[in-house]
């Protein structure tokens, strides 16, 4: 096997490439690190900004993002008491590459996604095999 080969099988076989996969799988939460690439937010000021999210998907969010290293959670000592969210070094590092880069591909190429997802032949519905044949015996 060549040494790029080699390096494939190792990244299929690696639990930090799921790890990094997963940060995606969870559609608010690149959307949360975006949001706090400009700088420190408070809680009602990142789901203002970001709109559209509940705030109980944007406490998982924050949980998820903390849990991964990703943000950090600073109380300020005051009344009313203060939290903001600001990236950490490493998920500053995440937005200024990975999601920098599929910023930029969104830009260039997400009508040609939008256009393609919208031309796809919408899916059937899942019809069980004998409620199936129980249709094509009635259309006889």
């Amino acid at each position: 096997m060549s040494g790029n080969q080699d390096h494939r099988a190792e990244l299929v076989a690696d639990c930090r490439v799921r790890a990094v996969t997963d940060l995606f799988a969870h559609t608010w939460d690149p959307v949360v690190l975006a949001a706090l690439h400009s700088g420190p937010r408070r809680r009602g000021d990142l789901r203002a900004d970001i709109g559209g999210v509940s705030d109980k998907v944007l406490t998982e969010a924050l949980h998820r993002l903390l849990a991964h290293g990703l943000i950090e959670r600073h109380r300020f000592a005051q009344a009313p008491p203060r939290v903001e969210y600001c990236l950490t070094r490493l998920g500053a590092s995440l937005v200024g590459g990975p999601l920098k880069a599929m910023g930029e591909w969104i830009l260039d190429h997400g009508d040609d996604l939008l256009a393609a997802q919208d031309a796809a032949p919408t899916p059937r519905a899942a019809v069980p095999p004998d409620r199936e044949l129980s249709n094509r015996r009635g259309r006889r």
